[in-house]
């Protein structure tokens, strides 16, 4: 775990065991970040950066159906099982991945046409939480938040539509890169942020967080409200529009492709599409 300088040119690692380092930013949450003890910089280009968690202690919850334009777009594509409640949802939508989704910023994202042949896209802001609750009111919500981070929430589309539950179409091996960086709270203005996506090289989403149908202390309150948040849970609040079904034809990943999120703020996620090889 580091500190990675203003310019992005160098890293400052953090002085922790070898077991505290592999939980990733884990380990630093409940800490003073001015009160670490921070070791000489190397330079970023030396070393392989992980993901932000390299394996989540639970589930990653995720938003669906979450910026305006996406809802519309999802509702129109019939692959959306939850389109019986209107086009824009009455509540947040929740379901979650599993942790051995996650991989890193550069790391293959592995497809299988057998199982899926319609994988797509969705870039989303990821906040983190630091401080664990139950009944979070949405006044407080902002005070469990520890930081953020960028996950692309890789779907297999027709086995989303097959199934009611979303969690298989959502869960394949590898559908959650994650990174490449952590922020805390104070470095982005969450309100107002830009959400952007490029698969090889055409921007596919373009996009705002003020678009967002339910903000972070709507679904922190809404999930806590009966599930106790812990520190270091994760939360995907959804995708903006561009996603690949919201083509005509729809435009599913192959094998080569290239998918780049940027967000303001935090950096940029960058993953090749491979197809398994048995």
């Amino acid at each position: 775990m580091g500190i990675v300088s203003a310019d992005g040119q160098s890293i400052s690692p953090v002085a922790l065991s070898s077991d505290e380092a592999a939980r990733g930013v884990a380990a630093l949450i409940g800490k003073e970040i001015s009160a670490l003890d921070v070791l000489s910089p190397l330079p970023l280009a030396s070393v392989e950066i992980e993901a932000p968690f390299p394996r989540p202690d639970r589930n990653i919850f995720c938003v669906g159906k979450n910026y305006h334009a996406h809802a519309l777009e999802f509702s129109r594509s019939g692959f959306d099982s939850s389109a019986a409640q209107g086009e824009l949802p009455p509540f947040p939508i929740i379901f979650s991945k599993v942790p051995e989704t996650v991989v890193a910023s550069g790391a293959p994202v592995l497809i299988d046409p057998e199982v899926s042949p319609a994988i797509d896209y969705e870039a989303e802001l990821a906040v983190i939480i630091g401080k664990g609750g139950r009944g979070i009111r949405p006044e407080e919500a902002m005070d469990h938040v520890w930081g953020y981070t960028i996950v692309n929430d890789v779907t297999a589309r027709d086995l989303q539509g097959r199934y009611s539950q979303w969690l298989i179409g959502k869960s394949q091996d590898t559908f959650c890169p994650m990174g490449p960086f952590a922020v805390t709270a104070d470095e982005i203005d969450v309100a107002d942020t830009t959400v952007t996506t490029w698969v090889n090289g055409e921007v596919r989403q373009n996009a705002n967080t003020r678009d967002l149908i339910f903000d972070i202390p709507t679904i922190v309150a809404t999930i806590s409200a009966g599930v106790t948040l812990k520190p270091g849970d994760i939360i995907a609040t959804g995708t903006p529009e561009g996603v690949g079904i919201g083509f005509k034809p729809p435009k599913y990943l192959r094998d080569g492709d290239v998918v780049r999120v940027e967000i303001s703020g935090i950096g940029t996620l960058e993953n090749r599409f491979a197809e398994r090889r048995a």
